[in-house]
């Protein structure tokens, strides 16, 4: 009898995980469901490839403030980073090349740090060191991330002339990365 209770019992254990499991997905479907829902019952809150770059203000190094509406007329390829992000590191390279390559056309890489705040001096002394040129931004309290919806760093956007999202990225952007440059040909090509 004694293995018959523990053949049931190892039964019982596992339709328990199992029911746990089920439990565990059938929550994360309904949150999916309702984050879905409220993001279509909030259009401001989409950030989607063909929607609106999301309104985003923030400063440069010297505390001047900027803002991405000021950009417009522009492509601006925005770059989320920081100097303790080692991906973050590799990429500036890349970045750099499409900063030189596409200037003359009208983009705008705009490298926007989420270090802390005081650190711009080492942001500056981070960039220059990996030969980055381009527009560097700081926002020390991280509101990039929470208005373009990033997940980590790096996280890349390319706005159109017209404000609109062209393409996004999460990780490490690659100056010969065949999706960035078909939309930048495009953006660029933009009046």
């Amino acid at each position: 009898m004694s293995t018959r209770r523990r053949a049931l019992g190892a039964v019982v254990s596992r339709a328990a995980a199992f029911a746990a499991r089920a439990t565990v997905v059938a929550v994360l479907a309904l949150a999916a469901v309702a984050c879905e829902r409220s993001s279509n019952e909030r259009p401001s809150g989409v950030v989607a490839v063909g929607a609106p770059a999301p309104a985003y203000a923030s400063r440069l190094l010297d505390g001047t403030p900027v803002t991405l509406a000021e950009q417009r007329g522009s492509v601006v390829l925005l770059n989320i980073w920081a100097t303790w992000c080692k991906p973050c590191r590799e990429e500036i390279p890349a970045l750099e090349t499409l900063h030189e390559r596409h200037a003359a056309e009208g983009l705008r890489v705009t490298g926007v740090s989420i270090d802390q705040p005081g650190d711009s001096a080492k942001i500056v002394r981070f960039a220059a060191d990996l030969g980055a040129s381009y527009t560097l931004w700081h926002d020390p309290d991280d509101k990039v991330s929470t208005t373009f919806l990033a997940i980590g760093v790096p996280a890349s956007y390319l706005i159109g002339r017209d404000g609109t999202l062209r393409w996004r990225h999460v990780g490490p952007v690659k100056a010969d990365d065949a999706a960035l440059n078909a939309a930048l040909s495009v953006a660029l090509a933009e009046p």
